[in-house]
């Protein structure tokens, strides 16, 4: 009987409002004023130096990255570390005071040509500096895939990370591409690019806006 109770007041506590879980914040409207990005470092197999280029768009929703040599491939003339190509991007995101941001979104795009029984994968995590990486998002390709391909890493609102407000922290993007031959034959070559022959596809990566708190004035003694 006093167990049976003791359970009833437990769940009764649980359930009040002061355990109901908080809210995700509201987004707000991107800040009028520009926003700009400062690439400080780009390693990896798939962005030489010089390969890599980014814009931030003019409503301040989004900012892009063009890859020119991102690819991986598997088959004749290729070499085994060919098979898996690499990028990690440290961006400076410099945003008007007041304001703090997330990545809400990604859509990588680009050019696949797989034979048949191979297989790619593209996946991607993201961070800021100073925190634990995401656990990576994954988009696996088979030869029916083959062509212009498209993946997007959304994330709940509820889970979104914003950067810290007033500070500032690096934002870390890591990129990966594989690519692997499967039952195809040997004489087959399979890749997958994240890129266009043109230049014209582009990665991009969705803000979601906040309004920083504002900090109450120090009393004087």
């Amino acid at each position: 009987m006093y167990a049976m109770a003791i359970l009833g007041a437990v769940a009764a506590l649980f359930a009040s409002p002061t355990f109901a879980p908080a809210a995700p914040p509201t987004p707000v409207p991107p800040p009028a004023e520009k926003i700009t990005i400062k690439v400080v470092t780009v390693n990896g197999t798939g962005c030489p130096a010089g390969t890599a280029a980014v814009a931030v768009s003019p409503d301040n929703e989004a900012f892009t990255v063009t890859f020119s040599q991102y690819l991986a491939a598997v088959g004749p003339g290729y070499r085994l570390p060919d098979a898996r190509r690499n990028c990690q991007m440290n961006l400076q995101v410099l945003v008007p005071s007041g304001f703090t941001y997330a990545i809400a979104s990604a859509d990588y795009r680009g050019y696949m040509d797989l034979a048949h029984g191979a297989t790619a994968l593209e996946r991607a995590n993201y961070y800021f500096q100073g925190q634990s990486p995401t656990m990576y998002m994954e988009h696996p390709f088979t030869s029916v895939d083959t062509g212009n391909w498209i993946a997007s890493d959304k994330t709940d609102l509820a889970s979104v990370v914003y950067a810290p407000c007033g500070e500032q922290r690096l934002f870390n993007v890591n990129t990966e591409l594989r690519v692997n031959a499967g039952t195809s034959p040997k004489s087959a070559t399979s890749y997958i690019a994240m890129d266009s022959a043109d230049g014209a596809i582009s990665t991009t990566y969705h803000f979601t806006w906040l309004h920083c708190p504002v900090k109450a004035p120090h009393a004087k003694k």
